[in-house]
């Protein structure tokens, strides 16, 4: 397997203030994690710009240009109680955007058999017309449009493992009969969307909330016997995954005691699932994970599961 793994220094520019979770070094975290000889095998390359045209296919109108004109010339700006920019910040959001961008051209063209972004900002909060959630360009959702305008591929799925419920993928996805969006998350809990109840405009979301304490049993039993089978019903032409890690058990933003087995295991399945249904096209994106350690366990586990499964 060729894995195809893209990220940009700029990512680190992306600053958050002192004691914000999401900061620069849960990146520093995971480069360290993924240039470890263990890890090697791997293809890696610079992520470029996204266009403003490729972002515009989820967040229509002027909100590229509305949160380009929100960033300060310096110190931080809050968006909103969560979400925090930068001078850095245009950079590292349009290199993120473009990271999925160029992963979905990579497996799409054969270049790669898969893809992961290690990107910041996060992006599956972002709704169409509105950051939140430390998100400020729902890059999944990105990554997703373009396989459909660019190259073809016109049903496309987005399956979310972070423990927060992507509430952006789902907003951009509820009327979309093409797209499909499934989420594991812990439930109630910010940003409190993602009951069973939300289904979609075209029956095409499958949320699988959990309970504060669930352990990988539950978490394994939702994907295998409710997520996979909506995806086997949707028959995606492309797989993007919203891979965050803090339901891991150690993180600090999340209840449940999810561990990097668990994830390399659901990572596996979807791999496992999109071979019978799209010829293993497949590309993750990085979303949450606060605690250092676990991040860079998990995403080891991972990237090594996407290479050699």
């Amino acid at each position: 397997m060729t894995t195809l793994i893209l990220s940009h220094e700029s990512y680190l520019t992306h600053d958050t203030g002192p004691y914000h979770p999401e900061s620069p070094d849960r990146l520093r975290s995971v480069l360290k994690a993924l240039e470890q000889s263990s890890l090697s095998g791997f293809v890696r390359e610079e992520a470029p710009r996204a266009t403003a045209d490729e972002i515009a296919r989820a967040h229509p109108g002027e909100y590229v240009g509305d949160i380009l004109a929100a960033i300060p010339t310096q110190g931080l700006r809050h968006l909103d109680g969560d979400t925090v920019v930068s001078p850095g910040s245009a950079e590292a959001m349009m290199r993120a955007a473009g990271a999925a961008v160029r992963a979905v051209n990579a497996v799409a063209t054969g270049t790669a058999d898969n893809a992961f972004c290690a990107v910041r900002p996060p992006g599956h909060h972002a709704e169409s017309t509105r950051p939140m959630g430390f998100c400020l360009v729902n890059n999944a959702a990105v990554g997703a449009l373009h396989a459909r305008a660019a190259h073809g591929h016109r049903r496309v799925a987005v399956i979310d493992f972070d423990v927060h419920h992507g509430n952006g993928t789902q907003e951009m996805f509820w009327d979309d009969a093409e797209a499909f969006y499934a989420s594991t998350h812990q439930y109630p809990f910010y940003p409190g969307t993602g009951s069973r109840r939300e289904r979609g405009g075209h029956n095409n979301i499958v949320n699988v909330p959990l309970a504060a304490g669930d352990r990988g049993d539950v978490f394994r039993g939702g994907l295998r016997d409710e997520i996979l089978p909506g995806l086997t019903t949707f028959k995606p032409d492309f797989v993007i995954i919203s891979a965050g890690f803090d339901a891991h058990k150690d993180d600090p933003l999340g209840q449940l005691g999810l561990t990097e087995t668990d994830f390399a295991w659901a990572t596996a399945a979807i791999m496992d699932a999109a071979r019978s249904l799209c010829g293993g096209r497949v590309v993750s994106v990085l979303e949450g994970g606060y605690n250092l350690d676990a991040l860079a366990d998990c995403v080891t586990a991972h990237v090594e599961t996407l290479k050699d499964h």
